[in-house]
């Protein structure tokens, strides 16, 4: 322990993050998502509810495979099968932890769990105790927590420790708690639970009061020294406590919560970026720290302001959280090696050259068309070049042609590459984008349900580009498929062909495996 007392970093993108309505992640996305907290010295990552699906299964096992620093984690109810699942998923790692936990409020054990007080103690009893078995390393969480009776959740606590548990989290799991009243929640365990010195203390703070960061902060004056978060504050209903805002706080704050969490904060912005991406879940302009608009300053009093002095309106600088500011400003005339120093700066240093030839392209095309090149276009166009270079595209576009407007129905002409044939359609629709999904289907009969389709503006402006996030589920598959492009329309067709593209490499996954399954049972394995 240094001068500082340490703040452990729990975080749960990945497990209650993805738990949003909406926010499915592929395992592919979670182990690119999972080397980026492995670099930010994320100590604890909640990688998966493993019993839940195969999905979530294969994610937590590839996941654990493959951290250097971070301890994964696995979550777990009060059962032994999903302890197994846990282990089994985890054992490969090093050094890992299972997560366990059970509802201790008045409310949930009625009418959720059907227990009495004594079956949730015997419950408690026997699941850590399992859980040890597997790892000395057993988080014990008491649901609903900040509506449990006090001397009853200290009772539980107390055993969870005595079975073996060495974090004890203490959930607001609906986020109905205020900063005074967590902070005496906590003070209170400290003082009647008798071996509270074995254990550390955690807090998982939900916002549907808006109070998540509030009430985990508050914690921490009391002795919580875990505080569990996602990145973008993402999860169930209103979302988690926002891990970038708990960090940047104690940072920035650091006179009044003289903590260290060890997190490579220049790194935060393209966590964010990427949980984004994955997701489809845009980050709202005036979002602390990650927003857009968190480093922006039109107001003429706040830019005389800025001008003499940053401070005057920023409390941290834009460099802490890996957002880049440079001079260099980027035109139809700026060549590849500005571009390529740009990307840099921009944090895409490790892209390879086949990408940045490929976001050069799309650049140069985009500036003979655009007065302003923001950072965010350069962005938006080298994550839609990434997907390229994955080479995950059976389905291309070649051409596409809309005829919108009043008088007449909508229509669209397109041509596509579909696994190397050229084939071309015409379809009316119910609007221009309806014409161009069904020219699709036309090219390439499938059946899928489209969840989401999103539009929003990379930047400001009638010439701005457009991002589209396009969300598809079959069966129990779902993908997420986005692209950006000055036109609106095209943009469209580009996601919801980047949807459909992943959606055929999970066919091909699953028909692999079950191809695999049936070869077993047919050699009698």
């Amino acid at each position: 322990m240094s001068e500082k007392d340490k703040v452990y970093i729990f975080d749960t993108t990945m497990r209650d993050g993805e738990q949003s309505p909406g926010a499915s992640m592929s395992v592919e996305e979670k182990i690119q998502i999972s080397r980026v907290f492995d670099e930010m010295g994320i100590d604890i990552i909640e990688a998966g509810f493993p019993i839940t699906s195969p999905g979530d299964f294969e994610a937590v096992s590839a996941i654990s495979k493959g951290l250097k620093n971070s301890v994964p984690c696995g979550l777990a109810r009060a059962k032994k099968k999903d302890i197994d699942a846990c282990y089994e998923s985890l054992k490969h790692a090093k050094r890992f932890r299972i997560h366990t936990f059970i509802s201790t409020s008045p409310v949930h054990m009625k009418h959720k769990l059907n227990m009495t007080d004594e079956q949730v103690i015997d419950a408690v009893k026997e699941s850590v105790t399992y859980a040890k078995k597997f790892t000395d390393d057993v988080e014990w969480s008491c649901e609903d927590g900040t509506r449990t009776t006090l001397d009853f959740m200290c009772k539980t606590i107390e055993l969870a420790i005595k079975c073996g548990a060495t974090t004890i989290n203490i959930p607001d799991t609906v986020g109905y708690s205020i900063p005074e009243e967590f902070a005496k929640t906590i003070t209170h365990i400290r003082n009647n639970v008798p071996n509270i010195d074995k254990a550390i203390i955690s807090a998982h703070c939900h916002n549907d009061l808006g109070l998540a960061v509030a009430n985990a902060l508050a914690g921490l004056s009391a002795g919580v020294r875990q505080i569990e978060c996602t990145i973008n504050g993402i999860g169930e209903r209103a979302g988690n406590a926002a891990l970038e805002e708990v960090v940047m706080a104690i940072k920035t704050r650091n006179d009044l919560m003289p903590f260290d969490t060890g997190i490579k904060t220049e790194l935060i912005s393209k966590a964010s970026k990427m949980v984004a991406n994955a997701t489809g879940f845009p980050v709202q302009f005036n979002k602390a720290i990650v927003g857009k608009n968190a480093f922006a300053h039109e107001s003429g009093i706040h830019q005389d302001g800025m001008l003499k002095n940053r401070e005057t309106y920023e409390i941290m600088s834009p460099e802490s959280v890996g957002v880049k500011k440079t001079s260099l400003v980027m035109g139809k005339h700026s060549g590849r090696h500005a571009f390529k120093d740009k990307l840099s700066d921009l944090g895409y240093s490790d892209v390879t050259d086949d990408v940045i030839q490929e976001a050069f392209g799309k650049f140069k095309v985009l500036a003979d068309k655009k007065k302003h090149i923001y950072d965010e276009d350069i962005i938006a166009l080298v994550d839609d070049s990434l997907i390229v270079d994955n080479k995950i595209n059976a389905i291309n576009l070649k051409s596409l042609k809309v005829y919108a407007g009043t008088g007449e129905p909508q229509r669209a002409e397109m041509t596509l590459d579909v696994f190397g044939e050229i084939k071309k359609t015409a379809q009316t629709g119910d609007g221009p984008v309806d014409a161009i999904f069904k020219c699709i289907k036309e090219l390439y009969p499938h059946d899928v349900k489209l969840s989401l389709y999103q539009v929003h503006a990379v930047t400001e402006g009638t010439d701005a580009q457009a991002t589209v996030s396009v969300k598809i589920e079959e069966n129990d598959r779902t993908t997420v498929g986005q692209s950006a492009d000055t036109d609106t329309l095209v943009a469209s067709a580009k996601a919801y062909l980047n949807a459909l593209n992943k959606m055929l490499i999970k066919r091909e996954k699953k028909s692999l495996s079950e191809n695999i399954e049936h070869q077993k049972v047919k050699e009698g394995v």
